[in-house]
């Protein structure tokens, strides 16, 4: 019985762990293909165009990225319930051997006190006591022997009972571990899919190493921008605080922003990253390398920025070729959001978050590409840690 009970907990506690992990893997995945299906509608505009671009090129890299997501969260369940099946087995074999055990006792129990029954002797035994009080303890005595019998019949019930518990759980395991390697087979074929877009979009781009050259020299001007740019705005900040000390104010947002990594809303309502932040190899030009100082968010539609947090802004300034950005200080930290036009914002206004700050750019017939960054003063951050998981 001690093997049942600890067996019997162990699967109770992996049975918790299990339903959490399994609803988090199940959220992933949710969020994932409902990224799949946003981008899916954006590519397959691209295609009624007949136009092949690095943007494109990210989308379905980012989509590649999603489907092995969705396919190893798949692989994480199956682990998850043929571990709980495992559990489940070594449970059963347990509980079976634990209810013959205790069967056999019974029915000798049993068979005992019939071999005793002869002549009522639980009142013979009752009687020959030699006073009072020694045959009201013989009466309980009887009493908690009958209730011992009661309860190993009991007992033996609920154990036959788990028993076909466990094994209408271990069919319906049996069920799902089908259904998600169904799943996860469909996902695969998904993804040999795009490995072949992919591969011909880089072989359709390789064409136009030139033009693709200049764009990546752009990117670096616009980036090198910026960042002169958030130079500029911390110098002159300093100059104006001699001592560079925050107000009491200031100090607290900076706090209240640091406090929400990984729960601030998005710069835009709609929009996957298609861009992701540091460097990376460029997937068209051999040897050259990407450097995003930020992450870019592609839209299918027009859309309108926003402040992620509240706010000062502290520059808007126009770029050569990348529209305008603006920039907005919470404390130590700024937040940048360049491509953007009708611009709603001035130096000095004070923002709440998810205020309208102006327009992403959209021409017609292509999307809007936001381009976001965060610093802490004059450090680059990964904007995707700071903001919130749809």
């Amino acid at each position: 019985m001690r093997w049942f009970l600890l067996v019997f907990v162990v699967i109770v506690s992996f049975g918790n762990i299990k339903g959490q992990t399994r609803s988090e893997l199940e959220r992933q995945r949710s969020e994932a293909l409902r990224d799949i299906g946003y981008l899916d509608n954006m590519l397959e505009k691209t295609s009624m165009e007949k136009t092949e671009s690095m943007n494109e090129l990210n989308m379905i890299r980012r989509k590649l990225k999603l489907r092995e997501n969705v396919i190893s969260g798949l692989m994480e369940e199956q682990e998850l319930l043929e571990g709980r099946m495992g559990l489940n087995k070594l449970a059963i074999e347990l509980m079976e051997s634990d209810v013959k055990v205790l069967i056999k006792e019974y029915e000798k129990a049993i068979k005992h006190a019939q071999k005793v029954s002869k002549g009522d002797p639980d009142l013979a035994y009752i009687l020959s006591s030699k006073d009072l009080n020694q045959g009201y303890k013989r009466m309980k005595y009887l009493q908690q022997v009958a209730k011992y019998r009661r309860r190993e019949a009991e007992i033996i019930l609920e154990l036959k009972k788990e028993v076909e518990e466990n094994k209408v759980q271990l069919e319906t395991d049996l069920i799902e571990i089908s259904e998600l390697k169904n799943r996860e087979e469909k996902q695969k074929n998904s993804l040999n899919r795009e490995h072949r877009s992919q591969r011909n979009i880089i072989s359709s781009l390789s064409k136009q190493e030139k033009e693709l050259k200049r764009e990546l020299e752009k990117k670096k001007r616009i980036a090198d921008e910026i960042e002169k740019e958030i130079e500029r705005v911390i110098e002159e900040e300093r100059r104006k605080n001699a001592i560079n000390e925050m107000t009491p104010e200031d100090m607290i947002v900076g706090e209240d922003f640091s406090k929400n990594i990984g729960r601030l809303p998005w710069p835009v309502e709609r929009g996957v990253i298609t861009s992701q932040f540091g460097v990376h190899d460029h997937p068209v030009i051999k040897g050259a390398k990407i450097n995003n100082i930020g992450v870019e968010i592609t839209s299918g539609t027009k859309e309108t920025a926003r402040a992620v947090f509240k706010g000062k802004v502290m520059s808007v300034f126009g770029i050569s070729g990348g529209n305008m950005a603006v920039i907005i200080r919470h404390g130590k930290f700024l937040t940048v959001y360049q491509n953007l036009v009708n611009v709603k914002v001035k130096p000095g206004d004070d923002v709440e978050a998810k205020e309208y700050i102006g327009d992403v750019y959209f021409e017609e017939g292509e999307k809007s590409i936001i381009k976001f960054m965060v610093y802490e003063e004059r450090e680059k951050k990964d904007p995707e840690e700071w903001l919130a998981k749809k």
